[in-house]
């Protein structure tokens, strides 16, 4: 497991910018205000036992527990019957709900990356970008997130997680981007009033968020992994307390008494014996934005905790019935809808509905929760070189994070039944695709590569140079199955493996895009790729019940 510096005296120094949200997203280096963490106190809740000599991983009380019936399982169906479960007054809440769901536009920006290739079975993964605004924008809001001086200001994205499905439904990733991050935001585009928001080559990903929406943060994102993103599902914070609520208790864990709250006023305010504990409503909502008193106080930390609390609501849901009846199975309609920005294409009950079945397919024990990995620069950090494209890449590829991937036996790559046409009949259009989350494109790879076709004689071979795409491994595309035979010339031609000729529509002719993989050279070597989950990567098993948050001892009470 990779940490920041963790220290007694609070952790890694950190550098307080003016004018810049903390690591609880408010402005630092006022001494006399809330870092952003509410400073909420509620009732205690149930409190775990503390185990003997410490250890902070105690068994929650069972006698403050509710018992909880399996009578209704988390299942879309039964939410379905309730909402349809009557003719018109059914169809009329139906639309009711519908009209609670927000819906903005999915991607802000200009890079467009082609959808994953079906396998056997003709199914894809399913990638969605999970948001965290930090917005104060209504009165509940402000009372949530404080700071008065960011009040109706532009939100940040507190929370960026994306969530891959895998193509067969066996299994799900989840990797966190810390918010400290410095990358690239593209040119973003606001859709309601036509503000344009020019590229930004060092800026924090949070950042995103105000440049015209969710739809920048998930074009951040694509340039950034790489990853095709189908949808965004955003919540602000009286969204997770409405939530959290519904849900009920998720029980999480801290080695120690822990008090979110130093000395300026800086802090969430969480505050939680040693041991294990059901939380719920604002107190779920300081556990996730807590940075102060976790660890090195830093957004890793954080990340971290909110992975825990992810594991443990997903198990809680699969093993307890938390809804016995149809009046609280409609408060969780109400509160989900109401709570939810999505893209268009998740913008109803019905295709909500569909998600949560896909996702319920999953296992806890096939869920992997990770952070990308990260290096320091000053008090912020920047997507780890070699590591974090590792890291997108097995994403990219539909490979499990858990190493759990059934092994694929090795075939014979299968010919065309479709003949090539003569080689200086084949139009192929060359493009480059070196370019990486860590490495600029590589300049007059398209040009290089259609030369060394036009002297295998594909006297028709031409290079893009307007378009700069990213491609883990050199690909040839084809549109339909009277080009694959061509296609399949070309990659010989070359020494391109044929598992690496694909169906597409989105090409009009043979297209070879030149990968991260050939960024030099003009002989063609695959490589071995590695398929590992780097360790940097932080993972932590969704069926995990013994993760446990360590307190920084400064923070303890």
């Amino acid at each position: 497991m990779v940490r920041s510096d963790v220290r007694g005296d609070g952790g890694r120094p950190r550098v307080d910018e003016p004018g810049e949200r903390d690591g609880n997203l408010e402005p630092r280096g006022d001494s006399s205000g809330s870092d952003g963490e509410a400073d909420i106190r509620v009732p205690e809740q149930r409190r775990g036992n503390r185990r003997n000599g410490g250890g902070g991983r105690g068994r929650a009380k069972t006698a403050a527990r509710p018992r909880r019936r399996r009578v209704l399982r988390w299942s879309a169906m039964v939410l379905s019957v309730v909402i349809l479960g009557t003719a018109g007054a059914g169809y009329l809440y139906y639309q009711h709900l519908n009209s609670n769901i927000k819906k903005e536009k999915l991607n802000l920006g200009d890079t467009k990356i082609a959808e994953p290739t079906p396998n056997a079975a003709g199914q894809t993964p399913l990638n969605i970008l999970l948001i965290g605004s930090d917005a104060r924008d209504t009165e509940e809001n402000q009372k949530l997130g404080g700071a008065k001086e960011t009040f109706n200001g532009p939100p940040l994205a507190d929370v960026q997680m994306l969530l891959h499905l895998s193509a067969d439904r066996t299994n799900m990733s989840v990797v966190s981007m810390p918010r400290d991050t410095l990358l690239s935001i593209p040119k973003c585009t606001d859709p309601d009033s036509g503000d344009v928001y020019e590229a930004s080559t060092s800026a924090m990903t949070n950042d995103s968020l105000r440049r015209g929406g969710p739809g920048c943060t998930v074009a951040t994102w694509q340039e950034l992994t790489g990853i095709r993103i189908d949808h965004f599902m955003m919540v602000d914070f009286s969204g997770v307390v409405s939530m959290a609520d519904a849900i009920g208790g998720v029980p999480v864990c801290v080695t120690a008494n822990i008090e979110s709250k130093d000395s300026q006023g800086h802090g969430s305010g969480l505050k939680l014996e040693e041991g294990t504990t059901y939380i719920k409503g604002k107190q779920a909502l300081q556990w996730l934005r807590t940075r102060y008193g976790f660890e090195d106080g830093s957004d890793i930390a954080r990340a971290k905790a909110q992975h825990q609390y992810m594991n443990s609501m997903v198990r809680e849901l699969r093993e307890n019935a938390t809804i016995t009846n149809p009046n609280k199975l409609r408060k969780l309609a109400e509160e989900a809808t109401d709570a939810l920005t999505v893209d268009e294409g998740l913008g109803d009950v019905a295709k909500l509905l569909d998600l949560g079945t896909e996702l319920r397919k999953v296992e806890p024990a096939r869920i992997t929760m990770t952070t990308m990995p990260y290096t320091y620069v000053g008090a912020r950090v920047v997507p780890k070189e070699g590591d974090a494209e590792k890291l997108f890449r097995l994403v990219r590829e539909d490979i499990a994070l858990d190493g759990k991937d059934k092994k694929k036996t090795t075939t014979e790559e299968a010919t065309s039944d479709d003949p090539a046409a003569a080689k200086d009949e084949i139009g192929v259009l060359v493009q480059n695709g070196t370019m990486t989350s860590t490495l600029a494109p590589a300049g007059g790879r398209a040009h290089t590569v259609s030369q060394l076709l036009v002297e295998e004689g594909f006297a028709k071979a031409s290079s893009d140079a307007t378009t700069a795409t990213t491609e883990d491994k050199t690909v040839v595309r084809y549109p339909s199955v009277e080009l694959e035979g061509d296609a399949q010339a070309v990659a010989k031609a070359l020494g391109i493996p044929l598992g690496q000729v694909e169906k597409s529509t989105d090409v009009s002719g043979v297209t070879l895009v030149v990968g991260a993989d050939w960024r030099e050279g003009k002989a063609y070597k695959a490589e071995k790729k590695d398929d590992k989950t780097p360790e940097s990567a932080d993972a932590l098993n969704g069926a995990n019940k013994k993760a446990c948050m360590e307190v920084n001892p400064a923070f303890t009470w």
